[in-house]
C-alpha cells in the first residue's frame, strides 16, 4: 500500500474522504501500521497514508536521501569536465615555463 506526498495534504485526504475513503479516523491499519492515524485511509481497495512535505522524514517507504538524489542529482560530468580543465590549465602551464626557460637559456648563450 502506498505512501503519498503532496503539498496539500489536508486537501487530498478531503477528497479522498469525499470518494468514500475513511480517513484519519481510527479505521483498522492492516498495512500501513505506522503510518500517523490523522493521515491514515482506508478503501475497500486498500490503504493510503499521506504526507505533507514537512513529514517526508516520517515516511517508511521512501527516506530522505533517495529523494534528494532524484531532486538533485549529482551532477554526473562535472567532476570529469573539472579534472580535463584542471589537467589542461597545468599542461598549458608547463608548456609557458619550459618554454620561457628555452627561450631564456638561448638568450644567455646564443650561438655562435
Amino acid at each position: 500500500m502506498p505512501e503519498q506526498i503532496t503539498r496539500y495534504p489536508d486537501v487530498t485526504l478531503q477528497v479522498l474522504k469525499g470518494a468514500g475513503a475513511q480517513c484519519g479516523v481510527g479505521a483498522p491499519q492492516k498495512i500501513l501500521t505506522q503510518c500517523p492515524k490523522e493521515r491514515f485511509c482506508s478503501l475497500p481497495s486498500g490503504e493510503l497514508c499521506i504526507y505533507g512535505i514537512e513529514q517526508i522524514p516520517q515516511m517508511t517507504q521512501i527516506r530522505s536521501h533517495e529523494l534528494a538524489q532524484v531532486l538533485a542529482p549529482a551532477p554526473s560530468g562535472a567532476m570529469s569536465d573539472g579534472l580535463a580543465l584542471a589537467a589542461a590549465f597545468l599542461a598549458g602551464g608547463a608548456t609557458g615555463w619550459l618554454w620561457h626557460k628555452l627561450r631564456s637559456a638561448r638568450h644567455q648563450h646564443p650561438r655562435r
